[in-house]
């Protein structure tokens, strides 16, 4: 959620004209697809030096970090510091999907930032898509994609999904997905992000075929609310969301015409976040989720206010060669 939150918050946009919101947001608007480099910036390891691993596990993180400045942003902590504080603890993950890495993203990728591997910021004006991947394993691929389908205070935004080819060992790799689609529950807006996931599945689909996959990001989606096409995506993908494998079941909720989604800090480890994580095994590599938590606790600041206006959503995900 970019903007909806923020149009509340402090009256301001109640003084802002339509002329001065245009000369804030400018050129961020312009919507490409784009194939940008990794970062390699604090690591000389190169992709011929991986080791021949045959197994092992993963700790993977998605996290909207709500990087819009302090006057925009719905969250109820200096953004400055907050995203300073995020940029040291998701050290301890092994790869990090943020979302809404808009006006601090310096902050983010500060020195106390150790991951050696992270995909090089969009530029725009003011902002880019606010979707970047922080790993401590190879990127040797990374693309952008936009949204063919907005509504609204989305349609302002670059928002879309991004694509990141990570090497775990020699000759293995898996296809990373970064994904922050169209928010509201209103029925124009759930119209757009059905076609946002629609994309999203046909890109999957044509670009990572035989391929080990993992999604993870912002889907503004439920499974539980039925104007959501969630259980198509992953019928669709072959994908499996951890959430419903590990808490659930692995059956998927209902979908209910009346679903009410409850406000975002107060999830547990029991409900459905619309903060979410997917994977996929392929002929080379078999994934096995061992954790899922939302990290209510971790991402949060000495008085245990919450860093962002979500929570971060964690998995420990073991891997194995086939």
């Amino acid at each position: 959620m970019v903007f909806e939150m923020a149009l509340h918050k402090k009256k301001f946009w109640n003084k802002v004209s339509p002329v001065l919101f245009l000369l804030l947001t400018g050129a961020y608007w312009i919507k490409t697809t784009s194939s940008t480099p990794y970062i390699q910036s604090k690591s000389e390891l190169s992709t011929a030096e991986l080791t021949n691993l045959k197994e092992g596990e993963l700790s993977l993180l998605t996290y909207n970090i709500a990087g819009l400045p302090e006057v925009l942003s719905a969250a109820s902590t200096p953004r400055a510091s907050s995203i300073k504080e995020i940029a040291k603890k998701i050290n301890r993950f092994d790869i990090v999907n943020v979302q809404e890495d808009f006006h601090y993203h310096k902050e983010l990728y500060n020195s106390e930032n150790n991951h050696p591997f992270r995909t090089l910021h969009k530029p725009g004006l003011p902002y880019g898509d606010g979707l970047n991947t922080l790993s401590k394993y190879p990127i040797t691929e990374t693309k952008r994609i936009a949204w063919n389908a907005c509504h609204g205070s989305d349609c302002l935004a670059a928002k879309g999904f991004s694509f990141t080819r990570i090497q775990l060992t020699k000759n293995i790799y898996v296809d990373v997905y970064n994904v922050h689609a169209t928010a509201r529950d209103e029925k124009a807006a759930a119209a757009a992000r059905q076609k946002n996931i629609v994309q999203l599945a046909e890109y999957i689909n044509m670009h990572s075929a035989k391929n080990a996959v993992l999604v993870m990001g912002d889907f503004n989606a439920h499974f539980a609310a039925s104007w959501d096409n969630l259980q198509w995506f992953t019928k669709e993908t072959q994908l499996q969301d951890v959430w419903v494998n590990m808490m659930h079941n692995g059956e998927y909720p209902d979908g209910q015409p009346s679903f009410t989604p409850k406000e975002k800090l107060t999830l547990t480890d029991n409900c459905e976040s619309i903060d979410k994580i997917f994977f996929r095994n392929s002929e080379d590599i078999i994934f096995l989720p061992r954790q899922y938590k939302i990290e209510d606790q971790y991402f949060s600041n000495t008085k245990h206010t919450a860093l962002s206006d979500h929570h971060a959503v964690s998995c420990v995900i073991s891997w194995k060669t086939r």
